[in-house]
Protein backbone atom coordinates (compact mmCIF):
# COMPACT_ATOMS: atom_id res chain seq x y z
CA UNK A 1 0.00 0.00 0.00
CA UNK A 2 1.40 3.45 -1.13
CA UNK A 3 0.20 6.80 0.78
CA UNK A 4 1.31 10.16 1.96
CA UNK A 5 3.99 9.43 4.76
CA UNK A 6 3.85 12.92 6.13
CA UNK A 7 -0.31 12.30 6.68
CA UNK A 8 1.26 9.56 8.79
CA UNK A 9 2.28 11.91 11.35
CA UNK A 10 0.79 14.89 13.31
CA UNK A 11 2.13 18.69 13.82
CA UNK A 12 2.88 20.01 17.59
CA UNK A 13 -0.20 21.72 17.63
CA UNK A 14 -2.35 19.21 16.60
CA UNK A 15 -0.72 16.84 19.04
CA UNK A 16 -1.52 18.73 21.71
CA UNK A 17 -4.74 19.36 20.90
CA UNK A 18 -5.60 15.33 20.38
CA UNK A 19 -3.45 14.78 23.71
CA UNK A 20 -5.68 17.52 25.82
CA UNK A 21 -8.77 15.83 24.12
CA UNK A 22 -8.01 12.16 25.02
CA UNK A 23 -6.67 13.12 28.64
CA UNK A 24 -10.64 14.31 28.88
CA UNK A 25 -12.22 11.61 27.30
CA UNK A 26 -10.29 8.75 28.62
CA UNK A 27 -11.79 8.75 32.47
CA UNK A 28 -14.89 8.45 31.40
CA UNK A 29 -14.85 6.24 28.35
CA UNK A 30 -12.66 4.10 30.02
CA UNK A 31 -14.54 3.96 33.71
CA UNK A 32 -16.94 0.93 34.08
CA UNK A 33 -18.53 -1.42 31.32
CA UNK A 34 -16.61 -1.05 27.69
CA UNK A 35 -18.86 -1.18 24.84
CA UNK A 36 -18.55 -4.29 23.15
CA UNK A 37 -15.43 -4.98 20.85
CA UNK A 38 -13.61 -2.14 22.67
CA UNK A 39 -10.13 -2.80 24.33
CA UNK A 40 -8.80 0.49 24.91
CA UNK A 41 -8.33 4.15 23.37
CA UNK A 42 -4.96 6.25 22.54
CA UNK A 43 -5.00 9.09 20.05
CA UNK A 44 -3.58 9.02 16.32
CA UNK A 45 -4.43 9.90 13.07
CA UNK A 46 -7.50 9.60 10.97
CA UNK A 47 -8.27 7.85 8.10
CA UNK A 48 -10.62 7.92 5.09
CA UNK A 49 -10.75 4.90 2.77
CA UNK A 50 -7.69 3.67 3.44
CA UNK A 51 -5.63 6.63 3.39
CA UNK A 52 -4.00 8.36 6.65
CA UNK A 53 -5.77 12.34 6.22
CA UNK A 54 -3.03 13.73 8.68
CA UNK A 55 -5.83 15.11 10.59
CA UNK A 56 -5.96 14.29 15.16
CA UNK A 57 -8.00 11.98 16.45
CA UNK A 58 -9.22 10.37 19.39
CA UNK A 59 -8.32 6.22 18.60
CA UNK A 60 -10.86 3.64 20.03
CA UNK A 61 -9.45 0.20 19.94
CA UNK A 62 -11.14 -2.84 19.16
CA UNK A 63 -10.69 -5.92 18.71
CA UNK A 64 -12.10 -6.36 15.16
CA UNK A 65 -14.09 -3.55 12.79
CA UNK A 66 -17.80 -4.34 12.64
CA UNK A 67 -20.62 -3.20 10.84
CA UNK A 68 -22.91 -1.03 12.81
CA UNK A 69 -25.42 -3.05 11.93
CA UNK A 70 -23.82 -5.47 13.75
CA UNK A 71 -23.57 -3.38 17.12
CA UNK A 72 -26.68 -2.19 19.71
CA UNK A 73 -27.03 1.34 19.59
CA UNK A 74 -25.47 1.61 22.30
CA UNK A 75 -22.26 0.31 21.34
CA UNK A 76 -21.69 2.11 18.83
CA UNK A 77 -18.27 4.46 18.79
CA UNK A 78 -19.27 8.36 19.08
CA UNK A 79 -18.32 10.53 16.10
CA UNK A 80 -16.27 12.76 18.59
CA UNK A 81 -14.82 12.67 22.26
CA UNK A 82 -14.32 15.82 24.19
CA UNK A 83 -15.01 18.08 20.61
CA UNK A 84 -12.34 15.64 18.75
CA UNK A 85 -13.27 13.22 16.07
CA UNK A 86 -12.49 9.78 16.58
CA UNK A 87 -11.87 7.02 14.59
CA UNK A 88 -11.35 3.13 15.06
CA UNK A 89 -7.96 0.59 14.91
CA UNK A 90 -8.73 -3.21 15.33
CA UNK A 91 -5.56 -4.23 17.36
CA UNK A 92 -6.77 -7.66 18.01
CA UNK A 93 -7.21 -9.31 21.08
CA UNK A 94 -4.00 -8.00 23.05
CA UNK A 95 -1.88 -10.62 25.54
CA UNK A 96 0.81 -10.40 27.28
CA UNK A 97 3.05 -12.95 25.45
CA UNK A 98 4.03 -15.41 28.01
CA UNK A 99 -0.01 -15.99 27.82
CA UNK A 100 -0.04 -15.72 23.87
CA UNK A 101 -3.08 -18.22 22.85
CA UNK A 102 -0.89 -20.18 20.80
CA UNK A 103 1.93 -20.28 23.48
CA UNK A 104 5.63 -19.43 22.64
CA UNK A 105 6.61 -20.67 18.98
CA UNK A 106 9.58 -22.83 18.80
CA UNK A 107 12.11 -21.19 16.40
CA UNK A 108 15.50 -22.74 15.42
CA UNK A 109 17.91 -20.21 15.04
CA UNK A 110 20.62 -18.41 17.06
CA UNK A 111 18.81 -16.14 19.55
CA UNK A 112 17.64 -18.92 21.25
CA UNK A 113 21.10 -20.64 22.24
CA UNK A 114 22.94 -19.94 25.43
CA UNK A 115 25.53 -17.18 24.59
CA UNK A 116 28.18 -15.13 27.00
CA UNK A 117 28.36 -12.14 27.31
CA UNK A 118 24.52 -12.18 26.48
CA UNK A 119 23.33 -9.52 24.43
CA UNK A 120 19.60 -7.64 23.86
CA UNK A 121 17.36 -9.75 21.71
CA UNK A 122 18.44 -13.07 23.21
CA UNK A 123 16.24 -15.86 24.85
CA UNK A 124 15.72 -15.56 28.71
CA UNK A 125 13.33 -16.49 31.09
CA UNK A 126 12.29 -16.81 34.91
CA UNK A 127 12.41 -20.93 35.53
CA UNK A 128 8.55 -21.19 36.09
CA UNK A 129 8.29 -19.03 32.93
CA UNK A 130 8.90 -20.39 29.06
CA UNK A 131 10.67 -17.83 27.64
CA UNK A 132 11.07 -14.20 26.60
CA UNK A 133 13.79 -11.74 25.11
CA UNK A 134 16.48 -9.91 27.00
CA UNK A 135 15.88 -5.59 26.12
CA UNK A 136 19.48 -4.59 26.98
CA UNK A 137 21.64 -4.30 30.05
CA UNK A 138 21.50 -1.68 31.97
CA UNK A 139 22.40 0.14 35.18
CA UNK A 140 21.17 2.08 38.21
CA UNK A 141 20.57 5.70 37.53
CA UNK A 142 22.44 7.10 40.81
CA UNK A 143 25.22 5.13 42.24
CA UNK A 144 24.01 3.42 45.41
CA UNK A 145 24.53 5.50 48.82
CA UNK A 146 24.56 8.61 46.57
CA UNK A 147 22.81 11.73 48.61
CA UNK A 148 23.62 14.64 46.05
CA UNK A 149 22.89 13.51 42.14
CA UNK A 150 26.26 13.56 40.53
CA UNK A 151 25.67 15.04 36.87
CA UNK A 152 23.54 12.75 34.65
CA UNK A 153 25.31 9.07 32.80
CA UNK A 154 28.57 10.59 34.78
CA UNK A 155 30.03 8.06 37.39
CA UNK A 156 30.91 4.26 37.37
CA UNK A 157 28.21 2.01 37.73
CA UNK A 158 28.33 -0.70 40.77
CA UNK A 159 26.03 -2.95 39.89
CA UNK A 160 24.81 -4.24 36.14
CA UNK A 161 21.06 -5.75 35.18
CA UNK A 162 19.72 -7.61 32.46
CA UNK A 163 16.35 -5.25 31.81
CA UNK A 164 13.03 -7.37 30.57
CA UNK A 165 9.50 -7.86 31.44
CA UNK A 166 8.05 -8.76 34.48
CA UNK A 167 5.68 -11.46 33.34
CA UNK A 168 8.92 -12.93 31.72
CA UNK A 169 11.84 -13.03 34.94
CA UNK A 170 9.29 -12.43 37.59
CA UNK A 171 6.64 -14.68 36.39
CA UNK A 172 3.74 -11.84 36.96
CA UNK A 173 4.43 -10.98 40.04
CA UNK A 174 5.03 -14.53 41.50
CA UNK A 175 8.59 -14.23 41.82
CA UNK A 176 10.66 -13.38 44.51
CA UNK A 177 13.86 -11.43 44.75
CA UNK A 178 16.95 -12.92 44.34
CA UNK A 179 15.04 -15.68 42.43
CA UNK A 180 17.27 -17.18 39.39
CA UNK A 181 16.88 -16.01 35.79
CA UNK A 182 18.06 -18.39 32.71
CA UNK A 183 19.49 -17.80 29.62
CA UNK A 184 18.32 -19.25 27.23
CA UNK A 185 14.88 -19.50 28.68
CA UNK A 186 13.08 -22.83 29.84
CA UNK A 187 11.52 -23.39 26.67
CA UNK A 188 14.72 -23.12 24.80
CA UNK A 189 16.38 -25.53 27.00
CA UNK A 190 17.65 -23.33 29.73
CA UNK A 191 18.15 -24.85 33.06
CA UNK A 192 19.53 -23.74 37.31
CA UNK A 193 21.84 -23.76 37.84
CA UNK A 194 23.70 -23.98 34.66
CA UNK A 195 22.24 -21.37 32.60
CA UNK A 196 21.97 -18.80 35.70
CA UNK A 197 22.92 -15.26 34.20
CA UNK A 198 21.46 -13.41 36.57
CA UNK A 199 19.32 -12.94 39.86
CA UNK A 200 16.12 -11.14 40.07
CA UNK A 201 16.77 -7.68 42.07
CA UNK A 202 12.93 -5.67 41.33
CA UNK A 203 10.10 -5.79 39.30
CA UNK A 204 7.13 -2.82 38.94
CA UNK A 205 3.78 -5.26 40.56
CA UNK A 206 0.96 -5.76 38.15
CA UNK A 207 -2.50 -5.16 38.62
CA UNK A 208 -4.36 -8.09 37.38
CA UNK A 209 -8.62 -8.14 37.34
CA UNK A 210 -8.98 -10.26 39.43
CA UNK A 211 -8.67 -8.95 42.36
CA UNK A 212 -8.46 -5.32 41.31
CA UNK A 213 -11.23 -3.75 38.83
CA UNK A 214 -10.08 -2.35 35.48
CA UNK A 215 -11.30 1.05 36.64
CA UNK A 216 -9.13 1.18 39.48
CA UNK A 217 -5.65 -0.04 37.68
CA UNK A 218 -3.37 2.05 37.00
CA UNK A 219 -0.61 0.19 35.32
CA UNK A 220 2.49 1.71 33.01
CA UNK A 221 4.97 -0.66 33.04
CA UNK A 222 5.70 -4.56 32.62
CA UNK A 223 9.02 -4.21 33.38
CA UNK A 224 11.94 -6.16 36.23
CA UNK A 225 15.90 -5.78 36.13
CA UNK A 226 17.84 -9.20 36.82
CA UNK A 227 21.81 -8.38 38.48
CA UNK A 228 24.39 -10.42 36.85
CA UNK A 229 28.11 -9.61 36.53
CA UNK A 230 29.77 -7.22 34.64
CA UNK A 231 31.28 -9.59 32.47
CA UNK A 232 28.51 -11.66 31.14
CA UNK A 233 26.22 -8.79 30.09
CA UNK A 234 26.57 -6.79 27.38
CA UNK A 235 25.09 -3.59 26.45
CA UNK A 236 24.90 -3.92 22.95
CA UNK A 237 21.81 -5.54 21.02
CA UNK A 238 21.98 -8.31 18.90
CA UNK A 239 21.74 -6.89 14.87
CA UNK A 240 20.77 -3.06 15.73
CA UNK A 241 24.10 -2.78 18.26
CA UNK A 242 24.51 -0.15 20.93
CA UNK A 243 21.71 2.28 22.25
CA UNK A 244 22.63 5.76 21.50
CA UNK A 245 20.15 7.38 23.75
CA UNK A 246 16.45 7.11 24.88
CA UNK A 247 13.63 9.89 24.47
CA UNK A 248 11.02 11.46 26.28
CA UNK A 249 7.48 10.64 25.65
CA UNK A 250 6.62 13.84 25.02
CA UNK A 251 8.46 13.65 21.81
CA UNK A 252 7.35 10.00 20.83
CA UNK A 253 4.44 10.53 17.93
CA UNK A 254 2.47 8.49 15.75
CA UNK A 255 3.89 7.90 12.44
CA UNK A 256 7.77 7.26 13.79
CA UNK A 257 9.58 3.89 12.02
CA UNK A 258 10.70 1.16 14.76
CA UNK A 259 12.77 -1.87 15.43
CA UNK A 260 13.49 -4.64 17.43
CA UNK A 261 15.20 -7.87 17.69
CA UNK A 262 13.60 -10.41 19.77
CA UNK A 263 14.06 -14.30 19.97
CA UNK A 264 11.03 -15.05 17.71
CA UNK A 265 10.72 -12.91 14.90
CA UNK A 266 14.25 -11.86 15.38
CA UNK A 267 14.84 -8.33 13.84
CA UNK A 268 11.68 -6.56 12.17
CA UNK A 269 10.37 -3.07 12.32
CA UNK A 270 7.21 -1.26 12.46
CA UNK A 271 5.56 1.81 12.62
CA UNK A 272 3.99 3.83 15.50
CA UNK A 273 0.18 4.16 14.80
CA UNK A 274 -1.13 4.97 18.65
CA UNK A 275 0.46 6.65 21.69
CA UNK A 276 -1.17 7.98 24.71
CA UNK A 277 -2.85 4.55 24.72
CA UNK A 278 -4.88 2.81 27.78
CA UNK A 279 -5.58 -0.37 26.75
CA UNK A 280 -6.82 -4.10 28.36
CA UNK A 281 -4.09 -7.08 27.86
CA UNK A 282 -5.09 -10.56 28.58
CA UNK A 283 -2.71 -12.01 31.24
CA UNK A 284 -3.78 -16.15 31.00
CA UNK A 285 -5.82 -17.54 33.64
CA UNK A 286 -9.13 -15.12 33.00
CA UNK A 287 -6.74 -11.93 34.47
CA UNK A 288 -6.52 -9.02 32.50
CA UNK A 289 -4.39 -5.87 33.53
CA UNK A 290 -5.07 -2.46 31.93
CA UNK A 291 -2.21 -0.24 31.38
CA UNK A 292 -2.01 3.41 30.66
CA UNK A 293 0.36 5.36 28.68
CA UNK A 294 1.34 2.75 25.67
CA UNK A 295 2.78 2.97 22.37
CA UNK A 296 0.82 0.68 19.88
CA UNK A 297 2.23 -0.22 16.56
CA UNK A 298 1.50 -2.39 13.35
CA UNK A 299 2.64 -5.66 13.95
CA UNK A 300 6.21 -6.74 14.00
CA UNK A 301 5.96 -9.25 17.50
CA UNK A 302 5.09 -12.83 18.16
CA UNK A 303 5.37 -15.13 21.60
CA UNK A 304 8.76 -15.17 22.88
CA UNK A 305 9.58 -11.60 21.82
CA UNK A 306 8.24 -10.19 25.21
CA UNK A 307 11.11 -8.02 26.50
CA UNK A 308 12.74 -6.53 23.52
CA UNK A 309 13.47 -3.29 23.35
CA UNK A 310 11.40 -0.91 21.02
CA UNK A 311 14.52 1.63 18.92
CA UNK A 312 13.89 4.09 16.05
CA UNK A 313 15.96 3.07 13.20
CA UNK A 314 18.62 5.00 14.73
CA UNK A 315 19.00 3.57 17.77
CA UNK A 316 17.00 5.77 19.82
CA UNK A 317 15.41 3.99 22.80
CA UNK A 318 11.23 4.14 22.86
CA UNK A 319 10.04 1.81 24.39
CA UNK A 320 9.91 -2.28 25.82
CA UNK A 321 7.58 -4.22 24.14
CA UNK A 322 5.80 -6.52 26.21
CA UNK A 323 2.23 -7.56 24.44
CA UNK A 324 0.21 -7.64 21.45
CA UNK A 325 -1.87 -9.52 19.08
CA UNK A 326 -1.58 -10.77 15.24
CA UNK A 327 -2.12 -7.48 14.14
CA UNK A 328 -0.44 -5.06 16.98
CA UNK A 329 2.27 -4.65 19.15
CA UNK A 330 1.98 -2.55 22.49
CA UNK A 331 5.36 -1.08 24.35
CA UNK A 332 5.62 0.76 27.40
CA UNK A 333 7.24 3.90 27.44
CA UNK A 334 10.84 3.25 27.73
CA UNK A 335 10.48 6.98 30.13
CA UNK A 336 8.43 5.36 32.49
CA UNK A 337 10.35 2.19 32.64
CA UNK A 338 13.85 3.91 33.13
CA UNK A 339 11.70 6.41 36.16
CA UNK A 340 9.99 3.17 38.02
CA UNK A 341 12.79 0.88 37.74
CA UNK A 342 15.68 3.90 38.59
CA UNK A 343 17.92 2.71 36.29
CA UNK A 344 19.54 3.90 33.34
CA UNK A 345 19.28 2.54 29.46
CA UNK A 346 21.59 4.86 27.94
CA UNK A 347 22.77 8.38 28.93
CA UNK A 348 21.43 10.93 26.08
CA UNK A 349 17.84 11.65 25.61
CA UNK A 350 17.73 12.10 22.50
Amino acid sequence: MSFDAKKLTLSAKSLREVRKAGGTARPEFMAGEALANVVGMGVGVKWRGGEPTGDPAVIVLVTQKLDKSALSKADLIPDELSGMQTDVLAIGYPFAYSAFPQGIRPVVQELTTRVRPAKGGYSVSHPDVSAGTIATCVYDILPEGTVTPPQPGVGIPNRYYLLSNNHVIANSNAARIGDPILQPGTADGGRDPADRIANLTRFIPIQLEPPVPLAEQNNLVDAAIAEGPFDILDREIYWTGHVRGWRLKENITVGTLVQKTGRTTRYTTGRITVIDASVDVNYGGGTVARFNDQIITTNMSAGGDSGSLVTTLDDVAVGLLFAGSEVAMIANQIENVRALLRVEVAEEIL
